[in-house]
């Protein structure tokens, strides 16, 4: 998903000169991915309480991945890859069976 907003360049070169100015999760949103990014997060969600999950991705996705790469014998290494337990997996296998 790209974020299409019309930026105001000289809203940008001040953000870019006074980063020091903005509160503590903007001023860490523009250093790691930059001003106009930080900028585009900041009108899509200021005012709203936002929390991410721990997982990237779905539940429901990631069990099927799980289920599609399990070969019978590689429990551990799923378990590894998607940062679940061993006993997890199996739970996640039998469910499907």
């Amino acid at each position: 998903m790209q974020l299409h907003f019309t930026l105001d360049a000289p809203e940008v070169e001040c953000l870019k000169k006074e980063l020091e100015g903005l509160n503590d999760v903007y001023r860490d949103i523009a250093n790691e991915i930059g001003v106009e990014n930080a900028l585009a997060i900041y009108r899509l969600f200021h005012g709203t309480q936002v929390s991410f999950p721990n997982r990237l991705f779905s539940t429901e996705y990631t069990h099927k991945a799980i289920i599609s790469e399990y070969d019978g014998s590689n429990v551990r290494q799923l378990a590894q890859k998607y940062n679940y337990s061993e006993r997890s997996i199996w739970r996640i296998i039998s469910a499907e069976k």
